[in-house]
C-alpha cells in the first residue's frame, strides 16, 4: 500500500486557508462589539492576562492598601520609625510567605504575588514591599527550601501570623556584592556536642533589631552554609542587632546590622542538604523578583501623582503644564516603560510557575525595571518644580527609595555583568 504525499505548496495552501478561515472566524465573533478604548492605567490590558483569584487578591491588597497602610506612610517616613503591627495585619490578610504551600501560609501563584503592587495597590511599596521581601521571600523561603521538616513546622506557621519577625543575614561590611568572600564563620562548638558557634558581622539587614528568626550565612571548614538563629537561644553578649539610623531612602523600613560573637546553633538549626552559595542566591531570586514588580508599582504612583499635578499646576498665560510637549514627553516614556516592565513581570512570574526560570531572566527585570524606575522617577521629579522637596508631594520619597530599589538585591551593574556574561558565554561555546 501507498501513502499518498502531499506536496508541500499543497501544504502550505491549506494551512493559509485555514489561517485565512481562521481570521475570518474571529472578525465575525468581534463585528458589532464597541472598539477597544485606551486607558493609560492599563496600556496594554494587562488585566487580562490575569487569573480571577489573582484580581481578587489584588483587591484585597487594594483594600488593606487604602483603609489601613497609606494614613501610616508619610509619618513612618518622617519620623524614620516601623511599626511592628504592619506585620500582624499582613498574616492575617495572608500576605506573608504567600506563595509558600502548607505551614500556615496561602500557597498562591507567583504572579499573585506581584499583583499586590498594581494600581492603586503601588502604594504598598512605599512602606511595606521590602518587608515582603526580607521577610516572605528570604527568611521564610529559606526555611520552607533549605531547612527540615521540623524547622519548617516549628517556624514557618507563626512567621506567617507576623507573630514571628526573620530577617536574611548576607551583606557584610566588606563584601556586598561579593558574597563568597564573606568572613562570618562557623566552627563545631568544642564544648558542647551537636552545637556550632558562628562569629562575624553582617549589615543592611532589613528587620535584624526586630527580629525573632535570624537566617545568617556562614562559612563552616570554607563552605557556605546556612544557619536558623533563635534570638531567645542566644546567651548575653552574643548577639547584637543595632539599628541603622538616618538613612536617606527607605525610612519606613528598619534597617541594621548582626553582630555575633560565638552564637550558639544547634546542629538541628543547620540547613542541611545545600551548601555554597546556591542557597542564598536561590533566596534572592524570590526577592528579586518581587522587586522587579514592586519598582513598576512606585513608578506607577510617580506617573500618576505628576500627571494629576501637571493638570491642576498653570504656568504661562494661565496654561496647565500638561499642554506642553516636554511634560507630555516625561509622561509618555513613562507610561510606556512602566508597561513593559510590568508585563515582563507576569512573563516571568508564569514561567516561574511553570519551572521554566532562568536566573538570568530574574537579573534581566530586576536591573531593567530599577533602571527605568529610577530614571523616570527622576524625570517626573522635575516637572514638580521646587514642590518636588516637599514630602507631602511623595514623588521625593519615590526617588530615593527607588534608587535603594536598584542596590540591594543586586546592584544594577551587577546584574548587567550577568546577564551580558551568560550571553557571551552561550556565544563563545557555540563558536568552538
Amino acid at each position: 500500500m501507498f501513502r499518498t504525499v502531499m506536496h508541500p505548496r499543497s501544504h502550505l495552501a491549506k494551512r493559509l486557508r485555514s489561517s485565512i478561515l481562521r481570521i475570518e472566524n474571529q472578525r465575525l465573533r468581534t463585528q458589532g462589539r464597541a472598539a477597544s478604548t485606551f486607558d493609560y492605567k492599563d496600556s496594554l490590558q494587562l488585566r487580562n492576562l490575569l487569573e480571577d483569584e489573582e484580581i481578587a487578591i489584588a483587591s484585597t491588597a487594594e483594600e488593606y492598601s487604602q483603609q489601613r497602610l497609606l494614613p501610616r506612610v508619610l509619618a513612618a517616613y518622617r519620623d524614620e520609625n516601623f511599626d511592628k503591627s504592619i506585620l500582624r495585619e499582613m498574616g492575617e490578610a495572608g500576605f506573608l510567605g504567600a506563595t509558600i504551600t502548607g505551614y500556615g501560609c496561602a500557597g498562591v501563584s507567583d504572579v499573585a504575588m506581584g499583583v499586590r503592587y498594581l494600581p492603586p495597590r503601588r502604594k504598598l511599596f512605599q512602606y511595606a514591599a521590602n518587608r515582603y521581601d526580607a521577610k516572605s521571600s528570604l527568611s521564610m523561603g529559606a526555611i520552607h527550601d533549605f531547612g527540615t521538616e521540623e524547622l519548617k513546622e516549628q517556624f514557618l506557621p507563626t512567621m506567617a501570623k507576623g507573630a514571628l519577625i526573620g530577617c536574611f543575614g548576607l551583606t557584610e561590611p566588606n563584601h556586598g556584592s561579593d558574597p563568597g568572600s564573606m568572613e562570618t564563620t562557623a566552627r563545631i562548638d568544642p564544648d558542647r556536642e551537636g552545637m556550632y558557634l558562628l562569629s562575624g558581622s553582617k549589615t543592611w539587614i532589613t528587620n535584624s533589631p526586630i527580629a525573632d528568626v535570624l537566617i545568617v550565612w556562614a562559612k563552616l571548614d570554607g563552605q557556605v552554609r546556612g544557619f536558623l538563629i533563635e534570638r531567645a537561644r542566644c546567651p548575653p553578649g552574643t548577639l547584637e542587632t543595632p539599628a541603622i539610623k538616618n538613612k536617606t531612602g527607605l525610612r519606613a523600613s528598619i534597617t541594621g546590622m548582626i553582630h555575633m560573637d560565638n552564637v550558639p546553633v544547634p546542629k538541628e538549626f543547620m540547613f542541611p542538604d545545600v551548601e555554597g552559595l546556591r542557597g542564598p542566591f536561590a533566596c534572592l531570586n524570590n526577592a528579586r523578583y518581587g522587586i522587579a514588580w514592586g519598582t513598576m508599582g512606585a513608578l506607577e504612583d510617580c506617573i500618576e501623582r505628576a500627571r494629576d499635578y501637571s493638570l491642576s499646576r498653570k504656568q504661562f498665560k494661565g496654561n496647565p503644564l500638561a499642554k506642553y510637549q516636554l511634560i507630555q514627553k516625561k509622561l509618555a516614556d513613562a507610561v510606556t516603560d512602566a508597561t513593559f516592565g510590568l508585563l515582563a513581570c507576569v512573563q516571568v512570574g508564569r514561567l516561574k510557575e511553570q519551572g521554566l526560570l532562568a536566573p538570568e531572566m530574574i537579573s534581566m527585570i530586576k536591573r531593567q525595571n530599577c533602571d527605568r524606575s529610577l530614571a523616570h522617577a527622576r524625570h517626573l521629579q522635575e516637572i514638580f518644580g521646587g514642590n518636588a522637596v516637599a514630602d507631602e508631594y511623595h514623588i521625593g520619597r519615590h526617588v530615593a527609595n527607588l534608587f535603594v530599589a536598584q542596590t540591594y538585591e543586586g546592584q544594577s551593574d551587577i546584574h548587567s555583568r550577568e546577564c551580558i556574561l551568560t550571553s557571551l558565554h552561550t556565544h563563545l561555546k557555540s563558536s568552538v
